[in-house]
């Protein structure tokens, strides 16, 4: 493949503008029941695109970047215009009757941290241990591949139980970070320098300042420091989500 170094601009040349598909709206309540984020529970109407994978949501709740979203609908063949400039989607865990999931008592087996953890710690397989207690948390998961490889959001204690609430797709991407965008379709690979004006995990969308051309665009975090523009990034939030061990 070649790489060629990015002219000041070309990024808003690179990708062809696209065509107006079927029109949604934006559901007044955005909410998912089994953790993965897709068009149909967005959108009414979202039709045969209703299963287009956006975003996996491993806690309670996810935001969404609302630009990076309405790419991905049209890209899906649905038109979103916006009109009310909605900037970050917030989607919840659905429930029935609007419910919050129920702890489970008595002599109950259940997942909890082998070691303290430091918030931003990566959980890794050794930190998760099998174990009785008298409750567990009404979202324990129940593998402890739905732990591994996240972040702890706040300070985790050893013997507790684990919750979903307590971790999140790790950050690999700061405000401020210089990092390397990519742009590759065709067999051709470009890559500038910019500033991320986000933070971000990895397969989510943030705003970056090309240094040449100080342009703000949207971004994927591919990794730490580096993030992909175009075609790549659109089908990176569609793809499933990959976890990073990065301890």
């Amino acid at each position: 493949m070649r790489r060629l170094s990015l002219a000041a601009g070309l990024w808003l040349g690179v990708a062809a503008a696209a065509q107006a598909g079927q029109p949604v709206n934006l559901k007044a309540e955005t909410a998912d029941s089994d953790g993965v984020v897709t068009l149909g529970d967005l959108f009414d109407g979202a039709g045969s695109a209703a299963g287009v994978r956006v975003a996996a949501k491993p806690g309670l709740s996810v935001v969404l970047d609302a630009g990076a979203v309405q790419q991905l609908a049209r890209r899906a063949g649905l038109d979103w215009a916006n009109a009310e400039g909605v900037r970050r989607i917030i989607v919840r865990s659905g429930a029935s009757g609007g419910s919050a999931s129920v702890a489970r008592t008595g002599n109950v087996e259940v997942l909890t941290y082998a070691r303290s953890l430091s918030t931003g710690e990566i959980v890794q397989p050794e930190d998760l241990i099998w174990a009785k207690a008298a409750m567990a948390p009404g979202d324990a998961p129940h593998d402890a591949d739905q732990v591994v490889g996240l972040s702890a959001r706040r300070p985790l204690r050893a013997g507790s139980a684990v919750s979903a609430r307590d971790v999140s797709a790790p950050q690999v991407i700061a405000t401020g970070d210089i990092i390397t965008l990519t742009y590759e379709a065709a067999g051709m690979v470009l890559s500038a320098k910019a500033k991320a004006m986000g933070r971000a995990t990895v397969g989510e969308a943030f705003a970056a300042q090309n240094l040449s051309s100080k342009r703000t665009i949207q971004a994927v975090a591919t990794g730490p420091g580096q993030a992909a523009v175009g075609p790549a990034a659109d089908q990176l939030q569609a793809a499933p989500a990959t976890r990073y061990a990065l301890r």
